[in-house]
């Protein structure tokens, strides 16, 4: 008896071994129940713990006469029935006559006897192994313990399954990151060198030098050559130091204040107790799209004089950009040009982006005031301190 025992569950160890999907497993499974355990019909459910349900997905006997296709399977809701008790409880039953047992759900035709056993490992319940027979008291406890220890097997080949497609799909999930992250850096890069930007600065820089203004020229050229290197820099990191980003700042404010002749000012600090500001780490390649985003829209009217007092502040967790834009009052700022709305469209995207893959919580507020014929807007923007 134990030499058949064992040779069985080598059988099914085997069988089982090469199975790669649960659907194998379990068309398996139920036709080698029929093979080698002598048993006429066979029913093999999975657990759908969300909506606590017993699903029927293979079947022997009856329920499936010749190929692998269920006639009119059914769904057994969790505790009813003796499949759904066995699959609530835990604990395997032999029934040795049905008709006495009310829990008892006649599926195709009434049979006597009934063997249930979960299908569990390490405390997880994956499904219910339920064999019947038209004669009363024929399974026996040594049918129990087979199918108790061939059940443990297919757990056990179901979890390393759903582990590695688990694992497969990180896989996919972590490689589909690494290509948005890269198209997400790609336009952003396009964005920030675009040709009215690019030419522009140089169109200056040439302008210095056929003026002899020598000195203009190479001071502008450094800058804008620092600019340049830092952007491809970033295309290879995720994060900036807060030093840096505030020093390339600096960089692109000055070069966009020559591009616009002048049009605005611009004042950077650093707040006091800030004090950690070189320790600081930020999310790359936002700030610098954001203040891409707000020049072009400021100058979008070419109106004069106006000014940006940039501040920012350092905390354990987080660093936020304060930025105070004050104009002359002459209308509220237009936001109805489309290439500026299309280019908030796609930081905000970025900012989205950001925030589901990296769970950054960047966050950005506005707000619109009047003050002494000033028309000012106060923007913030919450970075994660990554240090």
């Amino acid at each position: 008896m134990n030499e058949q025992f064992e040779n069985i569950l080598i059988y099914f160890s085997k069988s089982l071994m090469g199975k790669a999907n649960e659907e194998d497993i379990l068309w398996d499974l139920a036709k080698n129940c029929i093979a080698k355990l002598g048993f006429v019909d066979c029913v093999v459910y999975l657990l759908d713990h969300d909506n606590r349900l017993l699903v029927q997905k293979a079947a022997y006997g009856p329920k499936n006469p010749k190929d692998q296709k269920l006639y009119n399977p059914v769904e057994i809701n969790i505790g009813d029935g003796i499949t759904g008790y066995v699959a609530q409880s835990g604990q395997a039953e032999i029934i040795k006559d049905t008709s006495k047992d009310n829990r008892y759900i006649e599926d195709d035709a009434l049979r006597l006897s009934e063997i249930c056993v979960p299908i569990v490992y390490e405390d997880t319940i994956y499904g219910v192994i339920d064999c019947e027979h038209p004669q009363a008291n024929f399974f026996t406890a040594h049918h129990l313990k087979m199918l108790s220890a061939i059940a443990s097997i297919c757990a056990i080949k179901i979890k390393s399954v759903r582990d590695n497609l688990a694992l497969m799909e990180e896989k996919d999930r972590l490689l589909e990151i690494k290509e948005e992250m890269l198209a997400l850096k790609l336009k952003t890069l396009n964005s920030q060198l675009n040709p009215h930007f690019v030419f522009n600065a140089l169109n200056s820089i040439q302008y210095f030098i056929t003026s002899e203004k020598k000195r203009l020229a190479l001071e502008y050229l450094s800058t804008f050559s620092k600019l340049i290197r830092f952007y491809l820099k970033q295309l290879e990191r995720d994060t900036v130091s807060l030093k840096e980003e505030i020093e390339m700042l600096n960089a692109f404010l000055k070069l966009q204040k020559l591009r616009y002749d002048d049009s605005f000012d611009f004042g950077i600090a650093i707040s006091e107790g800030s004090d950690k500001v070189g320790e600081a780490i930020i999310p790359s390649l936002v700030v610098q799209t954001f203040f891409e985003n707000t020049i072009e829209q400021s100058m979008s009217n070419q109106q004069k004089n106006q000014h940006f007092k940039i501040t920012f502040k350092v905390f354990e967790n987080s660093v936020t950009m304060e930025v105070q834009h004050k104009k002359q009052n002459t209308g509220a700022f237009s936001e109805n040009h489309p290439e500026h709305r299309q280019n908030i469209l796609q930081w905000q995207d970025q900012i989205d982006l950001l925030n589901t893959l990296k769970q950054y919580n960047i966050t950005h507020t506005i707000t619109e005031s009047n003050n002494e014929g000033n028309y000012i807007r106060n923007m913030a923007l919450k970075l994660p301190n990554l240090t």
